[in-house]
């Protein structure tokens, strides 16, 4: 794997014993355990708007983040530079949470094995910026050249190369380096006095090998199809309808409707809707959900979790029935099992929490175009916009971007202004059909809880939801 040529005061000049000194300092007042967390960051963001280069920025954010732990009661300081001196201070400030006898022994480590998961030739970051600017200016030229309605073209990359180490008192001392990179264009296309709006993307952990699976022009004809598909869209019908759900980009649905009800911390605070469930039927037999941080090139897979866990596949649903959630370590000592390696969070300024990596609803046995032959009326849901969910009840509200009706088993008019309302439960329970063509999402993702954001994979095959509430402005017959 590429290394990018990252300061030589980084986290790579960090060695085990420096960072077990450091957790003795942690521990000194009587926690009952602790990790650092380092980071080195470097990222970069391009636009093109107009036809010219609009902005180019780039940054360097570096920092240490230090927990302890005293029982369930944690104490968190940070620093933004890796000088040992700061570091012991943040460890004594986040130690104040413990006040009883000192650990009797110094803290060992032994270095972690990670998988190379992601194995970029050159970090993207460290390509000259002519060469970016001119994957933009493909994408712009592509889009205006491909239909005279386009009024507007909008690109945009955003690049990052992170180096991380997290090194706990319970002897884990994992390093981990995070390329990213994250394409996007968007259009607007005005036809008969209508405008409206297209979009592609896609990215993952990977440098600028990505476009030569997918080039900027591949990603500028599909905004141009999205934007004059859409233009002449009609007002979508409103009640509840079948639903049949595109592979892919679809599992943003069960990311926000399902996923974030198995993570862990949820569980243990007893506000999920999943919670005290395990072993229960809690969605249809043909259903099974895994979290899965081993993707290659994933944007949301991890060699190694923010806590210095290794993550693996774990099967959060299967066959429709609850067999386990997404742990951190606080949540896994709770419910007395091991973390899933699910701890992640924002940066080294944030503590960890329970997080999805890549969650997936994995392949059924039908075929697509039956799915869609078996709807007399109903919606395609092709895109999704924004959504909102009440982790508590499960409740939840998605706008799509992209709909079709299906009338007699055919995909026919495009519609506007769907939105798909609807419980979580309820709705995986309502499952009818799977496709076996199952899809990821081209890495465009991120997922906000408590404040921080990171970086989410989907995905999932064709679905069909026995019944759904669709909100429109035309009532159904």
């Amino acid at each position: 794997m590429y290394r990018a040529p990252f300061a030589p005061d980084g986290p790579a000049a960090i060695d085990e014993r420096t960072a077990a000194a450091l957790l003795d300092v942690a521990l000194e007042t009587g926690g009952d355990w602790a990790d650092m967390f380092f980071e080195y960051d470097v990222a970069a963001s391009w636009t093109y708007e107009d036809a010219i280069l609009k902005s180019a920025g780039r940054s360097v954010t570096m920092g240490v983040g230090v927990r302890v732990m005293h029982g369930e009661c944690t104490g968190y300081a940070y620093v933004e530079d890796f000088a040992p001196q700061s570091i012991r201070n943040a460890a004594r400030a986040a130690a104040r949470i413990a006040r009883s006898a000192a650990r009797g022994e110094s803290v060992r480590l032994e270095a972690v094995s990670v998988a190379d998961r992601y194995p970029v030739e050159v970090a993207s970051v460290d390509v000259e910026g002519a060469v970016k600017r001119e994957l933009l200016r493909r994408a712009d030229a592509a889009a205006r050249a491909a239909d005279p309605s386009i009024r507007r073209v909008e690109v945009s990359l955003a690049e990052q190369y992170r180096e991380i180490l997290v090194a706990s008192s319970d002897g884990r001392f994992a390093r981990d380096r995070q390329p990213m990179l994250r394409f996007g264009i968007r259009v607007i296309a005005e036809r008969g006095g209508l405008r409206q709006a297209g979009s592609s993307g896609g990215g993952g952990r990977i440098g600028l090998e990505y476009f030569e699976r997918c080039s900027p022009e591949v990603h500028a004809r599909e905004a141009v199809r999205h934007a004059l598909a859409m233009i002449d869209a009609r007002p979508a019908p409103a009640g509840e309808l079948p639903v049949v759900l595109a592979p892919g980009d679809s599992g943003i649905l069960l990311h926000e409707a399902v996923g974030h009800g198995l993570e862990a911390d949820f569980n243990r605070k007893k506000v999920s809707r999943y919670s005290d469930r395990l072993g229960e039927r809690v969605a249809s037999p043909l259903c099974t959900v895994v979290d899965d941080a081993t993707v290659g090139f994933g944007r949301g897979s991890i060699g190694v979790d923010d806590e210095g866990r290794v993550p693996g596949r774990t099967v959060l649903i299967e066959d429709g029935v609850l067999r386990g959630y997404l742990h951190d370590r606080l949540s896994a000592s709770i419910f007395g099992l091991q973390p899933t390696g699910n701890g992640r969070r924002q940066s080294f300024a944030c503590p960890p929490m329970p997080r999805m990596t890549n969650t997936f609803l994995l392949a059924g046995r039908d075929d697509p175009q039956d799915i869609v032959r078996s709807v007399a009326r109903g919606i395609y849901a092709r895109k999704f916009g924004g959504g909102q969910v009440d982790i508590g009840n499960g409740d939840f509200v998605f706008s799509l971007t992209e709909a079709y009706l299906i009338e007699e088993g055919r995909i026919t008019a495009p519609l506007r202004g769907v939105n798909l309302i609807g419980n979580g439960p309820e709705t995986m329970s309502r499952v009818v059909m799977l496709g076996h063509d199952f899809a990821i999402s081209d890495g465009i993702w991120t997922c906000g809880k408590d404040g921080q954001s990171v970086p989410v994979g989907v995905g999932c095959p064709t679905v069909k939801i026995e019944r759904m509430t669709v909100g429109g402005t035309e009532r159904g017959p």
